[in-house]
């Protein structure tokens, strides 16, 4: 468990930074500038710790992403492991100033994390009593039947999130029509899948058609969590199917949990940037701000929440409410 209990308060440092460089961008209407905020604060502060980590989800490939990019080594040397990141999930939510924009690490030692391609990815998320229960090829009412029975509650008490585009108009119909109720989001689908892991949130599942990359940090969470995602690809060409069979994948085989992180290490860690379901967002005062995250270990079987004071100024004093 070297990993984890060297770098658990580590990758928290990481994701702080980058939420708090982000949210001064936030509700400024410039999603570009929010996402290279964080995105640069997230790789300096990497860049600081005692790893040799590979990027293996970032923003891009290298000719498209200055940094952060897939394949990029971060660290001053030390622990080998792989790194998933999305310095701002819900860029635009951040930039409007809207619920739920958050920043998102996971590492593992190497080979702990599916390398996903960039493309999208079918995906059902449940919670812990729910694992192993369902099934994505399943019909949508039959899988709201088997979570209802695992949380001995009514279909009709079920909320799912579903990302609001176009293409889940079918989806959305079918599970109004199965009884349950429909929240929709128009991005993070990360922090959804914690929300659903998460008792108390009044989010039971994630259906629909999101991003690959989002799918492997939702697993590392989940996997510490004990909740469940089933995913297969949906490669939308054939330069993408061809992209999936070079980096590994399988567009017929259904993903779980397991398989998009595989490793006995994991660290997940998010910090909120605005406001959400789980995380409050960067509060700034006078000299310093308060933020809030969540971070998990595999492993060590820890989750924590924890709140942190910054004192921006040399002599700056706050007074701590809870």
């Amino acid at each position: 468990m070297e990993i984890e209990r060297r770098l658990v308060l580590e990758v928290v440092r990481v994701t702080e930074q980058a939420a708090l460089a982000a949210s001064r961008f936030a509700g400024k209407g410039d999603k570009e500038a929010v996402d290279e905020a964080g995105t640069q604060a997230m790789r300096r502060v990497l860049n600081e710790l005692p790893i040799r980590g590979t990027v293996v989800i970032g923003e891009g490939e290298m000719d498209e992403a200055p940094m952060l990019y897939i394949g990029e080594v971060l660290g001053q040397g030390g622990l080998e492991v792989d790194i998933a990141v999305d310095p701002v999930e819900g860029t635009t939510t951040a930039a409007k100033g809207l619920p739920n924009a958050v920043t998102v690490i996971a590492l593992s030692e190497k080979g702990g994390l599916f390398h996903a391609p960039d493309m999208y990815m079918e995906k059902l998320i449940v919670p812990p009593p729910a694992a192993g229960l369902v099934d994505l090829t399943w019909p949508v009412s039959a899988n709201l039947k088997a979570l209802a029975l695992a949380l001995q509650r009514s279909v009709e008490d079920l909320v799912v999130v579903v990302l609001d585009r176009p293409r889940h108009e079918r989806l959305i119909r079918e599970i109004r029509e199965a009884g349950a109720r429909v929240k929709l989001i128009s991005d993070g689908d990360v922090i959804a899948a914690l929300a659903a892991a998460i008792r108390g949130t009044g989010v039971h599942a994630v259906m629909g058609i999101g991003g690959a990359p989002e799918g492997v940090l939702a697993a590392a969470a989940l996997k510490c969590l004990g909740g469940e995602i089933q995913a297969r690809f949906v490669p939308q060409n054939e330069e993408e199917r061809e992209r999936l069979k070079a980096m590994g994948g399988d567009e017929h085989r259904i993903y779980k949990t397991e398989d998009l992180a595989p490793g006995k290490e994991i660290v997940f860690a998010a910090t909120g940037i605005t406001d959400g379901d789980i995380l409050e967002g960067v509060r700034f005062f006078g000299g310093g701000a308060r933020t809030h995250s969540i971070v998990m270990g595999h492993a060590t079987r820890v989750v924590r929440f924890i709140d942190s004071i910054h004192l921006f100024e040399t002599g700056a004093r706050v007074t701590i409410r809870v």
